[in-house]
């Protein structure tokens, strides 16, 4: 046998040949791709770069509108406003002069209609035993008595006994041992203006006279009486000192506690346990004037005469409250202190008279007059009218501001005409003349467009 032959191995493929060395390279098959779909881009220009810039910002700026539309669309709303139209209203007639007292310092106001003006310096200076105002206000605070009530029972201590043999000061014979309604030691503190009882309530009520002084500045300072300092609760001390700017504050808040009013225009009182009638500084006063009610008198050496008084004047059958204060008034050439009283109370008395005489009603405003407007902050106003006649008091030259309130209701975004929606208020304070005021047209809640277009 023949050997067998080895099997032949598999034919190599032939390489391909080379390129001739000069021959152009041939790209790569992705560039020959991009070669054949690419295209030169254009030369540059203006209005290809604003579409360019177009195309890329514009989805931006709409979302970005999208967006401060929604905030605008859910934002809240500002709350409706009145807005006042017109001028003050000025009382017609001679202009009111007030008959100031030609010396110290003196106030006054009409409550419930504005300030009479004030009068000297506006400097502290020694009330006296006007000071027993803010002793009884202190009192009634923390023991409040209703008209006709007597109060608790307060029992005489042997301080008050002894200090009633004082000769040197205003003061009530009363013995240790007695006791006296709360009432009735209201009444010797004010009619006769008794010391030794002003410190033997501060001593009931506080503990102590200095505990007592404390609370008096606190209600002092609670009624912005910021030039007052009360150093004792009689006034006997010269350091307690005022104005008479201050004093008014005060008198306006005493005369509303029925019981306070209610004794400081007596003229006199018969007190049970007391030897003898008590008589009010004031008696001369309120008889000569049928209008008048007190308050309290303050004569001394460091005071001069002082008072703090009131009066009435009924006006269309409504009382009108007048309230003042004189300060530091004199007879000259005397040392006296009852003759700086006299004083005090007869150039008082030719302010009080002046002002009862000078105050006159006015219609201030007609039914149906249009006096202002609700603005809904947008842009949205809508008329309101006076649904009666606006009546007031007043005095010759005083201009009368007017004022709209929502009486803290709060006012509606939207309501049918007709729909009373706050009142009309003209003078100050909480006894001042108003009227409602009512829709004169439909007001329709802010819509889309002002929302949208809000600005702030």
């Amino acid at each position: 046998m023949q050997p067998a032959r080895p099997a032949e191995a598999p034919a190599r493929p032939e390489a391909p040949p080379k390129p001739p060395a000069d021959a152009p390279a041939q790209p790569a098959p992705l560039d020959l791709l991009a070669q054949l779909t690419n295209r030169t881009p254009p030369p540059p220009s203006a209005s290809r770069t604003v579409a360019r810039r177009l195309k890329i910002w514009s989805p931006l700026v709409l979302l970005l509108a999208v967006l401060l539309g929604t905030v605008q669309l859910v934002r809240p709303l500002p709350d409706p406003k009145f807005v006042v139209a017109g001028n003050p209203y000025t009382f017609t007639g001679e202009a009111f002069a007030m008959p100031w007292p030609g010396e110290g310092q003196a106030a006054a106001e009409v409550v419930g209609v504005g300030s009479l003006g004030t009068y000297g310096e506006r400097k502290p200076v020694p009330t006296a035993s006007v000071a027993k105002v803010m002793t009884a206000y202190v009192i009634l605070k923390d023991h409040p008595l209703k008209a006709g009530e007597e109060g608790e029972r307060i029992t005489i201590d042997a301080t008050a006994a002894k200090e009633a043999g004082a000769q040197e000061e205003s003061r009530v014979e009363v013995s240790e041992g007695q006791d006296y309604t709360q009432f009735q030691m209201l009444q010797m503190l004010l009619i006769p203006s008794g010391n030794n009882i002003a410190r033997q309530l501060a001593r009931w009520d506080a503990g102590s006279e200095d505990a007592f002084v404390k609370k008096m500045n606190e209600a002092a300072r609670e009624l912005g009486m910021d030039d007052t300092t009360y150093t004792d609760p009689s006034g006997l001390d010269a350091s307690t000192v005022s104005t008479a700017v201050d004093q008014v504050e005060l008198a306006r808040e005493v005369m509303k506690n029925d019981a306070l009013r209610t004794i400081v225009k007596m003229p006199n009182a018969d007190v049970p346990g007391l030897p003898d009638r008590i008589y009010n500084n004031n008696d001369d006063l309120l008889v000569t004037n049928p209008g008048g009610l007190g308050i309290k008198t303050g004569s001394s050496g460091p005071a001069g005469g002082a008072l703090m008084w009131a009066a009435k004047r009924t006006i269309e059958g409504k009382e009108r409250l007048i309230v003042g204060a004189t300060m530091a008034q004199r007879q000259a050439g005397s040392d006296d202190a009852n003759a700086h009283l006299k004083v005090v109370k007869e150039r008082s008395y030719k302010m009080i008279k002046a002002v009862q005489d000078a105050l006159v009603p006015a219609t201030v405003v007609r039914k149906g007059d249009v006096v202002g407007h609700v603005d809904d902050g947008l842009g949205g106003r809508t008329p309101v009218v006076a649904t009666r006649d606006l009546r007031a008091v007043g005095w010759g030259g005083l201009k009368a501001q007017l004022e709209l309130t929502d009486g803290g209701k709060g006012i509606p975004r939207e309501a049918k005409a007709g729909t009373e929606v706050g009142a009309l208020a003209v003078g100050t304070g909480p006894g001042r003349a108003q009227v409602p005021v009512a829709l004169r047209k439909d007001m329709a809640a802010p819509g889309a467009g002002a929302k949208l277009t809000r600005l702030g």
